[in-house]
């Protein structure tokens, strides 16, 4: 069997894992979000650590893996990369929760301009995805950009990109459910 053939085949045999790694991006996106927009106070960030190791962290990377089977680069680039950002924060959040950290510290803001560069030219490879993925990336850009202001000193800015998170992790969820249902259904009930 030639490689290409054995590509189709896997390919037409691989469920998707890009609605594992949204699923996983959107929850924990939307927590983190909801504190950073100041709409959950409270223990609102033992749940973003336990999110970010688990669901953000581990089943994106999973996905991403899984990503790489098929020969989606994008996907596998995305997923593993988002799945790493999201350990990084569980990490940082549990040595701040332990208090080996305190607070946010400039370190934290440099990781959040590394990670916008990195959204930077994945946003602009997924304008060849569909509108989904496309706009994930616009919205994620967006807050990537203000919570970079946030962590240096600018509450409003940290205000807006919980929003603009929010919005973010609304758009993840709604490509994730369109992936599950649309390969449930055979047929495009939700477009991408």
């Amino acid at each position: 069997m030639s490689d290409e053939i054995k590509q189709v085949s896997l390919a037409a045999s691989t469920s998707n894992p890009a609605a594992l790694g949204l699923a996983g991006f959107a929850l924990t996106t939307f927590v983190l979000s909801m504190i950073n927009a100041g709409l959950w106070s409270g223990n609102g960030l033992s749940v973003v650590a336990a999110l970010a190791f688990f669901y953000g962290g581990l089943a994106q990377l999973l996905a991403g893996q899984q990503e790489y089977k098929t020969g989606n680069t994008f996907g596998a680039t995305a997923f593993s990369t988002y799945g790493a950002f999201w350990l990084s924060v569980a990490f940082f959040v549990f040595m701040n929760l332990l208090g080996l950290f305190k607070g946010v510290s400039p370190g934290l803001g440099y990781l959040l301009i590394g990670f916008t560069v990195f959204n930077t030219y994945m946003m602009i490879a997924s304008f060849k995805t569909n509108t989904a993925t496309m706009l994930v990336f616009v919205f994620l850009e967006i807050a990537f950009l203000l919570l970079d202001f946030g962590a240096f000193g600018s509450a409003t800015a940290n205000i807006l990109g919980g929003y603009f998170g929010i919005i973010t992790a609304l758009l993840a969820w709604y490509a994730s459910a369109a992936i599950v249902i649309n390969s449930t259904f055979k047929k495009t009930v939700l477009p991408l």
